[in-house]
């Protein structure tokens, strides 16, 4: 993460931010859960998993969402203020993957300073999850 915020006024419409690559591994996953205490099973049991059709065990949102906001926090700084998280899920997440996140800016509100963020990660069975971040900055 940069240790400097951006500036409202150093954002444009159009403005992308740099990709971020995120190997996909047992640990993430089953921590992630275990730190959201989503005990579902195929969140951290292979062979419950499997059971259920999967051939692995797969990513859960609140994990998903949490990697959406450091995407977007690593640009934009820590004194940006999350207004709005707004996403979607579609091909699972399984260990030995890398999601890749990409986004640009997609809006600016000079009234509010909040800008509004297009994001998507994809891994190799397609796109994992998309949607927009709405933030405050200074």
């Amino acid at each position: 993460m940069q240790n400097k915020t951006i500036q409202f006024d150093q954002v444009k419409v159009g403005d992308k931010l740099p990709e971020l690559a995120i190997p996909i591994t047992v640990a993430l996953i089953t921590s992630g859960a275990i730190a959201t205490r989503d005990f579902f099973p195929g969140h951290h049991d292979k062979d419950a998993a499997i059971e259920l059709g999967s051939p692995h065990i797969f990513m859960n949102i609140l994990t998903t969402n949490g990697l959406v906001q450091r995407f977007v926090e690593q640009w934009s700084g820590p004194d940006s203020i999350f207004k709005d998280i707004d996403i979607k899920l579609g091909m699972p997440n399984y260990p030995g993957d890398t999601m890749t996140l990409k986004g640009a800016v997609t809006a600016v509100d000079a009234q509010t300073n909040t800008i509004e963020v297009d994001l998507a990660g994809q891994n190799q069975y397609g796109m994992h999850v998309n949607g927009t971040v709405r933030l405050a900055l200074p």
